[in-house]
């Protein structure tokens, strides 16, 4: 895995864990002004919406996991990055999706996610 792959991999993982979607100031620093997401459910969310979506899940939530993590850069500074997310339930199975997420390399000098889509699976 190359540096760069290993680097964005450690992003996403961070917008799973709790202290981050809990904090406006580390959303503000994972995600563009510009971004936005087709969920699940097939709804189109903007920046605003999953900031304060994030910010208003519990900081105990559910346990969620990254696996076949794969990378494509796009041009110098876009990649595209895909894996499976395991999201942990207390009243049954995980929930499973596919996940793919497009990063921008900024003027600032940062990586930030401009696009998200999950797709369940079965």
């Amino acid at each position: 895995m190359s540096d760069l792959s290993e680097h964005l991999q450690s992003l996403e993982q961070r917008l799973f864990e709790p202290e981050v979607r809990n904090s406006r100031p580390a959303l503000e620093s994972l995600l563009s002004p510009d971004f936005r997401e087709i969920g699940a459910s097939g709804g189109l969310y903007l920046y605003e919406d999953i900031i304060v979506a994030l910010l208003g899940e519990p900081p105990d939530g559910p346990t969620r996991t990254l696996t076949d993590f794969e990378m494509r850069l796009l041009s110098p500074d876009l990649a595209l990055v895909t894996y499976r997310a395991a999201r942990s339930t207390t009243s049954g199975p995980p929930i499973r999706s596919l996940r793919s997420s497009i990063w921008h390399h900024d003027a600032c000098g940062q990586w930030r996610m401009v696009f998200h889509q999950g797709t369940l699976t079965a």
